[in-house]
C-alpha cells in the first residue's frame, strides 16, 4: 500500500505511525511511503511546481516491483489531505497501473480535469462535514490557488466511472455515513463517506478501506483474473525523493 502524506509530513514520519504501520501490515500489506519534495506535492493546481509527480510516480512504482516481486493486482493508494489529492490526481492520471484508491480530507484543486485519461477507478473517499483546512466546497490559497469542491469532483467520478444514479447503497461505518455506486462500467466503484468532525484522519479508516480495496473482496463481476503470489516481503519500504 502506498501512502502519500499531508501537507508537510513526511515518509518518515509516515513509517513511524506504529498504528498505521500495524494495520498495513495485519492486512498482508507492505507500507510504502514517498517524500514529497519540501513536505508537499506538486498535484495539479498546488502551489509548488517542483516535480512531476505522475512521471515520479511511474519511476517509483517501477523501482518498486524491480526491487520485490510485489503482486501488481493488489497495489494499493492511499492519502490524507495534500496526500489526498495526490490520491485523485494519481487515480486520473495513472488509475490503470494501481488496483484501487482510499482518500482522506484531499481531492482534486482547481482547475479540476475535465475527464481523465485512465479506466474506471475503485475509489473511496472520506470526509469531514466540519472540516475547514479542506472544506467540502474548497477555498482559496494565497489567494492565487483553490482547493476544489469535493462534492463537484465527485460528480466527476462518477461520470468517468459511469454509474447509474442514485447511489444503490448506503451503509454506517461508525460516525461514517457513506454513499455507494457499485453499478459502474466494468472496473469502476466508488464510495463517499462523510463525518461530523473537522480535518481527521483515523487509522482505523485505512484498515476498513483496505478490506475494500483489496481484489480478494471484490465481487465476482469487478473481479480480474489474477495469480496471488505471497512471497516475502520487507515490513516497511521508504522510497526517497528520487528513486534509481
Amino acid at each position: 500500500m502506498i501512502f502519500f502524506h499531508g501537507y508537510l509530513g513526511s515518509a518518515a514520519r509516515a513509517i513511524e505511525n506504529d498504528a498505521l504501520r500495524r494495520a498495513v501490515h495485519d492486512a498482508g500489506y507492505m507500507l510504502v511511503a514517498p517524500d514529497g519534495l519540501a513536505g508537499t506535492w506538486a498535484h495539479v493546481g498546488s502551489p509548488s511546481d517542483r516535480r512531476d509527480e505522475p512521471a515520479f510516480m511511474d519511476r517509483v512504482r517501477a523501482d518498486l516491483l524491480a526491487r520485490w516481486p510485489v503482486d501488481t493486482e493488489r497495489l494499493l493508494v492511499a492519502g490524507f489531505s495534500q496526500g489526498g489529492s495526490m490520491v485523485w490526481d494519481l487515480a486520473c492520471l495513472r488509475g490503470d497501473a494501481y488496483s484501487a484508491f482510499v482518500a482522506i480530507a484531499g481531492g482534486f484543486w482547481e482547475p479540476l480535469p475535465e475527464a481523465c485519461p485512465s479506466g474506471p477507478v475503485r475509489l473511496r473517499h472520506l470526509h469531514g462535514w466540519s472540516d475547514e483546512v479542506v472544506p467540502l466546497e474548497g477555498r482559496p490559497i494565497r489567494q492565487t490557488f483553490r482547493q476544489g469542491d469535493i462534492l463537484a469532483g465527485f460528480a466527476l467520478w462518477r461520470r468517468h466511472d459511469g454509474c447509474a444514479m442514485p447511489p444503490d447503497d448506503t451503509f454506517a461505518r461508525g460516525d461514517l455515513r457513506c454513499r455507494a455506486w457499485t453499478q459502474c462500467r466494468r472496473g469502476g466503484e466508488l464510495q463517499l463517506c462523510l463525518h461530523d468532525g473537522g480535518h481527521a484522519f483515523r487509522v482505523e479508516w485505512v484498515a476498513e478501506a483496505i478490506a475494500w480495496m483489496d481484489p480478494a473482496h471484490w465481487p465476482p463481476r469487478a473481479r480480474r483474473t489474477m495469480t496471488i503470489r505471497r512471497p516475502p516481503l520487507p515490513r516497511v519500504l521508504r522510497i526517497p525523493t528520487s528513486p534509481p
